[in-house]
C-alpha cells in the first residue's frame, strides 16, 4: 500500500500571522507619532524650532537605526532558536541582546551629552544661532533617552521573536500618551519650546522601558529574563547576534549617515528648505509604517522557518506577506498622492516651504507604493536567514554612489533643491531592487547559518 505523506503543519496559521502583523503595524504607527508629534506640535514655536528638531532627529535616527539593527540581530537569533525548539539557548541569547543594546546606547548617550555642540557643528556646519540653540537643547534631552529606548527595543524584539507583538503595541500606546500629553503641557502650557518636546520624549521612553522590562521577566513567556542584573556574557551568543546585528547596524548607519550628509546640503538652502524637508520626512515616515511593520514581521516568520530548516514555508510566507505589504502601502499612500495640498495645509509652514512639500509629496507616495516595499521590507527575509552581509554591501554602496552622489548633482548642478534629494532616493531604491531580487531567487541565502 502506498504511504500517504503527512500533511505539514504550517509554522504560522492565518490567525497567528494576523495577530503578529496587525499589532506591529499599529505599533510602528504609534512609534512614528512620537517624533512626528514633536515636529508638529513645535511648529507653533516657529521655523527655527522646527529646523532644530529636524536636524537633531536626523542624527538621532542614525543612532536609533543602528540600535534597532542590533535588536533585529537578536530577534533573528532568538527566532531561529525557537524554530529549532531550543528554548534554553533562545533565553540565553535574549539576555545577551539586552546587554549589547544597553551598552551601545549608554556609550552614545555619554558622548552626545558631553559634547553636543561639537557633533552639531561638525555634522551640520554653520547654521543660524536660533536653530543651533534649539538643536542643542533637544539633542541633550533625547540623548538621555537612548538607554531607555535600548531596553524597550530589545524587549520588543524578544516579544516579536516569540510571535507576540501585542505587548510592544501596548507599551507604544503608553509611550505616545505620555509624549503627546507631555508636549501639550510643556510646550503649550509651560512654554518650554524644544526643551518641552525633548523632556516629554525622555519621560515617555523611560516609562515604556520600565514596563517592557517588567513584562519580559514574566515566566509565562517562552523567552523570559531571569537575574538580568547578574551580568554574564556568552561569547558564542554575542557572536551570533552580532553576525546579523553588525552588518545590519552598519547598513542602517550608512543609510542614516548618508541622510545626515544630505541634510547638511539642505541646510545650505535656508530655513524654509530645512522646514520643508522636515515635514516631508515626517510624512514619509508616517506613510511607510505598514511596510516597516511588515518588514519586522518577516524577521520573525522567516527566522522561525529557517531555524526549523523549512525553506519552502519561508518562501511561501515571503510571497504572502509581500502581497499584504503592497496592499497596506497602497492604502496608506493613496491619500498623500491624491490630497497632497490638503495634507500639507495642516502644517503652519511658510508659503515657500509649503509649495515645496506640495510638489514633492505625490512623487514620494507613488514611489512608496511601487519601489519601497521591495527595497526595504523584502530584504528582511534575507537578513532573517542570516544573509545580512549581502544586504549591507548593496545598501551601503548604493547609498554613497546613488543617493549621496546624485543629491550633490541634483542640488549643486541642476538646482533642484529639496526635490533633488528625494529624486536621488528613488534612484537608490531602484538600484537596491536590482540586486535583492536576483539574490533571493538564486537561493544563496539558504546556505547561511546564524546559529550552530
Amino acid at each position: 500500500m502506498e504511504e500517504i505523506p503527512a500533511i505539514k503543519r504550517p509554522m504560522f496559521t492565518k490567525v497567528e500571522l494576523r495577530q503578529l502583523m496587525v499589532p506591529l503595524i499599529l505599533e510602528q504607527l504609534l512609534a512614528m507619532t512620537v517624533g512626528m508629534a514633536d515636529t508638529v506640535m513645535i511648529t507653533t514655536v516657529g521655523e527655527a524650532a522646527v529646523s532644530g528638531i529636524s536636524l537633531v532627529d536626523t542624527l538621532n535616527n542614525l543612532i536609533i537605526s543602528i540600535l534597532a539593527a542590533l535588536c533585529t540581530g537578536g530577534a533573528v537569533v532568538c527566532a531561529q532558536y525557537l524554530g529549532r525548539q531550543d528554548v534554553p539557548n533562545a533565553r540565553s541569547s535574549a539576555k545577551q541582546l539586552v546587554y549589547i543594546a544597553l551598552i551601545f546606547a549608554s556609550v552614545i548617550t555619554a558622548l552626545l551629552v558631553i559634547s553636543p555642540d561639537f557633533f552639531l557643528r561638525t555634522i551640520f556646519g554653520s547654521v543660524s544661532g536660533d536653530v543651533l540653540k534649539s538643536a542643542h537643547t533637544y539633542l541633550i534631552l533625547t540623548a538621555l533617552s537612548f538607554p531607555f529606548l535600548a531596553v524597550y527595543n530589545a524587549c520588543a524584539a524578544l516579544f516579536r521573536s516569540m510571535g507576540n507583538s501585542r505587548v510592544s503595541l501596548m507599551a507604544s500606546i503608553l509611550m505616545n500618551v505620555i509624549n503627546i500629553g507631555g508636549n501639550a503641557v510643556l510646550i503649550y502650557g509651560c512654554g518650554w519650546g524644544t526643551g518641552g518636546a525633548g523632556t516629554a520624549t525622555l519621560v515617555s521612553r523611560a516609562a515604556a522601558a520600565v514596563l517592557m522590562l517588567i513584562l519580559i521577566k514574566n515566566p509565562v513567556n517562552v523567552i523570559h529574563l531571569k537575574k538580568i542584573w547578574k551580568v554574564h556574557f556568552e561569547g558564542g551568543m554575542v557572536r551570533s547576534i552580532l553576525s546579523v546585528g553588525i552588518p545590519n547596524g552598519f547598513e542602517n548607519g550608512m543609510f542614516n549617515f548618508g541622510k545626515i550628509l544630505v541634510q547638511s546640503l539642505i541646510a545650505t538652502l535656508g530655513t524654509s528648505a530645512i522646514a520643508a524637508n522636515a515635514i516631508l520626512n515626517s510624512m514619509s515616515g508616517f506613510i511607510i509604517v505598514p511596510g516597516v511593520g511588515m518588514g519586522l514581521a518577516l524577521v520573525t516568520v522567516v527566522g522561525q522557518c529557517v531555524g526549523a530548516g523549512d525553506y519552502e514555508q519561508a518562501q511561501s510566507y515571503v510571497r504572502k506577506m509581500m502581497f499584504y505589504t503592497y496592499i497596506f502601502m497602497a492604502a496608506m499612500n493613496l491619500p498623500a498622492l491624491l490630497f497632497a495640498r490638503q495634507l500639507v495645509g495642516l502644517f503652519p509652514l511658510s508659503a515657500e516651504a509649503a509649495e515645496t512639500c506640495i510638489r514633492v509629496l505625490p512623487a514620494i507616495a507613488l514611489m512608496h507604493m511601487t519601489l519601497w516595499p521591495i527595497a526595504f521590507a523584502f530584504p528582511n527575509a534575507l537578513r532573517a536567514a542570516g544573509d545580512a552581509r549581502f544586504t549591507m554591501v548593496v545598501s551601503s554602496v548604493s547609498m554613497w554612489l546613488v543617493r549621496v552622489g546624485m543629491s550633490y548633482v541634483f542640488i549643486k548642478i541642476f538646482n533642484l533643491g529639496v526635490a533633488g534629494v528625494w529624486y536621488s532616493m528613488f534612484m537608490d531604491w531602484a538600484v537596491r531592487i536590482a540586486f535583492f531580487i536576483p539574490r533571493y531567487r538564486g537561493g544563496k541565502w539558504k546556505t547561511k547559518r546564524v546559529i550552530r
